[in-house]
């Protein structure tokens, strides 16, 4: 199936310093690719340059049939694409009740009017997120993009930091989301996590990406499992 979201050889300095030389990332219709690659090595960098919040200087962005010279996260948003950065997707100051009644009321027609209950968030509808803990507010965040029903998933570092319990519990939402058509990536660096939960890897390293296909493929895939994965794997 034809990638939904493509961005390609995409180019970023920070102060004349190549961060990223020319890379890429898919999401296709059904499926979830996981960008794995050490901390600091741009999976970060290409979420936010595909989306037009930092600059690049060379590459190109396409959602569905539509092709961006210069990307904002906002029209792709009301195309379908929904963006789970890594931190600071809800405001602090309010709860996850207020958080779904706000998207609710601005996207009557196009929400979904649950959260699976598997998410275990009904005691967070009431709580504050600067009274979360990091895994009760990694669970509103899924809990909010679940909601908007987006055709699209970005999730930066989604099982970053958690629980095996909570990783277990995001992932099963995750798939959920792409087995009813929902295009996912999701970055990361853990790598038995990740390969449990994803159809396809690309590999991230040196600024450049490099796509080795699913994740029993990139068990066999020899520089994958000597530089990244390790002889212990």
């Amino acid at each position: 199936m034809d990638p939904l979201f493509v961005a390609e050889s995409i180019g970023v300095s920070f102060y004349g310093n190549a961060v990223l030389k020319s890379a890429s990332v898919w999401a296709s219709p059904g499926q979830i690719t996981a960008v794995m690659g050490r901390n600091g090595s741009g999976k970060t960098t290409l979420f936010r340059a595909a989306l037009g919040l930092v600059s690049r200087e060379f590459g190109a962005v396409r959602f569905g049939s539509r092709s961006f010279l210069t990307p904002h996260l906002h029209r792709l948003a009301r195309l379908g694409l929904f963006y789970l950065p890594d931190l600071g997707l809800l405001s602090r100051r309010h709860t996850l009740g207020w958080h779904l009644s706000v998207l609710r009321r601005r996207f009557p027609t196009q929400v979904k009017d649950h959260v699976p209950p598997s998410l275990d968030v009904e005691a967070l509808m009431g709580k504050k997120v600067w009274a979360m803990s990091g895994g009760e507010e990694r669970k509103a965040d899924l809990a909010l993009a679940w909601t908007r029903n987006p055709s699209c998933l970005l999730a930066d570092e989604p099982l970053a930091g958690l629980a095996p319990k909570d990783q277990e519990l995001i992932s099963r939402v995750i798939r959920t989301m792409a087995d009813e058509g929902c295009a996912v990536v999701v970055t990361g660096h853990d790598a038995r996590p990740l390969m449990e939960l994803a159809d396809q890897i690309i590999w991230m390293v040196a600024g450049t990406t490099h796509g080795i296909g699913s994740p029993e493929g990139a068990r066999n895939h020899d520089q994958f499992r000597r530089e990244y994965l390790g002889p212990g794997y």
